[in-house]
């Protein structure tokens, strides 16, 4: 039998094949979108010409929605960032049934349709006019949404780092909680504090069902708009909306990758062995990491 013809040559090239065929099915239907934001005709193709009036057009018209869907996305953010790193570096030290069941509570959000938890919000919260027409609705929302990332994120990587013997050990020196905290928690939790506040960010920036619910048409969000777009504007407009919105997630996207992180915060064995690297170069974590309080203490 020819080398090619072997089982498990044909296996690998089906594995290939399958692969190029899903990744098509993915990647063209975007490229078409794009390419039709910059044609000026798309049902005539490239030979219509290419253009950015599109793009101009779109920018002229929803331009407040992109600055609202940054805002929210970064008010989202400092807000997870200021309850999701402490909440989980309590779950990670903490071995009770209690945080476990408070740990599936907050995943709780994402088990449900983004309709219901926004249903959930208009009806207690809805009837204060004030909050109910700012985008700090909105807000409370994504916040609600996004917080198991930032949460399972963080937790993780503090569960895989043996911070009980390195803040027993700074303890052991006189260094104070707060202390420990900055010097010790936080560096070693780093890895999956980035990973949750791309992930937040991403989420935030890009959801669409609850979000659809809480808006006003002062409110109006970045994928609130695009899906206007598409339903009462041209073809064009729409797919330029499309390219706009991609400039704003495929940098958050490219970052994720590049920082060796995913969404949920794991991280990437390229990123675990650049670290793993830097450590035996320059001598044991704990050594590392417990100079800092010594310094302190002093």
């Amino acid at each position: 039998m020819p080398e090619f013809l072997k089982p498990r040559r044909l296996l690998v090239a089906g594995q290939l094949v399958l692969t190029l065929v899903l990744v098509a099915f993915m990647v063209v239907p975007v490229v078409m979108s794009v390419m039709a934001g910059l044609t000026v005709n798309y049902f005539r193709g490239v030979s219509s010409g290419l253009t950015l009036k599109w793009l101009e057009q779109v920018w002229a018209m929803y331009q407040d929605s992109v600055w609202l869907s940054l805002e929210i996305a970064l008010a989202t953010l400092a807000i997870t960032l200021a309850i999701g790193v402490p909440a989980a570096y309590a779950l990670a030290r903490s071995n009770t049934r209690w945080a476990r069941f408070v740990e599936e509570l907050l995943v709780l959000p994402i088990a449900l349709p983004g309709l219901a938890t926004a249903l959930a919000l208009l009806s207690v919260y809805g009837g204060w006019s004030a909050f109910r027409s700012s985008m700090w609705f909105i807000v409370a929302g994504h916040v609600v949404f996004t917080l198991p990332f930032m949460v399972r994120s963080v937790a993780a990587v503090c569960a895989g780092t043996d911070l009980r013997t390195m803040e027993e050990g700074a303890a052991s020196l006189g260094a104070s909680f707060t202390q420990r905290f900055l010097t010790i928690v936080l560096p070693n939790a780093r890895p999956g504090i980035v990973a949750g506040a791309l992930a937040v960010l991403t989420l935030s920036i890009g959801e669409f069902n609850l979000t659809w619910m809480l808006h006003t048409p002062d409110t109006k969000t970045l994928p609130v708009g695009l899906a206007d777009a598409y339903a009462s504007m041209r073809l064009e407009v729409g797919s330029a909306y499309t390219i706009l919105f991609l400039l704003m997630t495929l940098p958050l996207l490219i970052a994720m990758q590049w920082l060796g992180v995913d969404p949920a915060g794991a991280q990437s064995e390229r990123a675990a062995a650049k670290r793993q690297r830097a450590l035996s170069q320059s001598g044991s974590p704990g050594q590392q990491t417990l100079t800092q309080p010594v310094e302190t203490a002093r």
